[in-house]
């Protein structure tokens, strides 16, 4: 039985499938990479109609260096259209933009547009919408350890005080609350580094469907089955 009074606060979508999306209709990556963004945007008004609070989008992983590099600059260009194409309706909607991963090897260009995103709209609280950009859940983890062993050396924190809340309070959006449900789209079950620490309790959704595909009905099947689901958190 579908239980809609269960609070659908944060989705964190893994969006998967672009290239494959592209290489069926004869097109290369870069041109699935602009498909998925369209359906980036798409998405966000959904979920906001839905009453989504919180989406955290998996735009490029630390990983993801690895890529050819026109690919890789094809990525970054398109971000940077998408923020100038979309900046004016996103404060319109109540947008607030915000970025989690590490701002080193971004280029400065796609920083600045960012960072502007970031300053215009942060007093919209409509939806908050997160940008894992240079992410990686590991180098996340690590950064987090880093800053606590620095306050621990320099006397500013005791390591016996040293406890999941402390942890959680060092990570890079410490006020983001763990999402309730983590979509991946084109057929893959893994979270590849993904928000390791705070999908721990998450529900976990998979479909075939490559993400420039992903449309309405994918979504609200989504929201269907993560109602269904009964969320115990380990307490019976």
């Amino acid at each position: 039985m579908v239980n809609k009074e269960k609070k659908l606060k944060h989705i964190a979508f893994i969006m998967d499938g672009n290239g494959r999306w592209a290489k069926q209709r004869g097109l290369d990556s870069v041109a699935g990479h602009q498909a998925g963004t369209d359906t980036v945007i798409k998405v966000m008004n959904l979920a906001q109609d839905a009453g989504v609070e919180y989406l955290t989008f998996y735009a490029f992983s630390t990983e993801n260096w690895k890529r050819p590099l026109k690919e890789v600059n094809g990525l970054m260009k398109i971000l940077e259209n998408a923020i100038d194409a979309n900046m004016d309706n996103f404060i319109k909607r109540g947008f607030r933009i915000r970025m989690l991963g590490r701002k080193n090897r971004i280029p400065l260009k796609v920083i600045r547009k960012l960072n502007n995103a970031v300053k215009k709209s942060a007093s919209n609280r409509q939806m908050n919408i997160m940008i894992a950009l240079n992410y990686g859940g590991r180098t996340e983890i690590a950064d987090a350890a880093k800053d606590i062993a620095l306050k621990v050396s320099k006397g500013e924190l005791k390591v016996r005080n040293i406890n999941e809340k402390i942890f959680a309070e060092h990570l890079y959006l410490p006020d983001m609350p763990d999402p309730d449900l983590m979509i991946r789209t084109s057929g893959e079950y893994r979270i590849s580094n993904f928000l390791l620490w705070q999908l721990s309790y998450s529900e976990l959704y998979f479909t075939d469907t490559l993400w420039p595909d992903f449309g309405e009905v994918d979504f609200e099947k989504a929201l269907e089955v993560y109602y269904a689901r009964d969320r115990r958190y380990g307490g019976r």
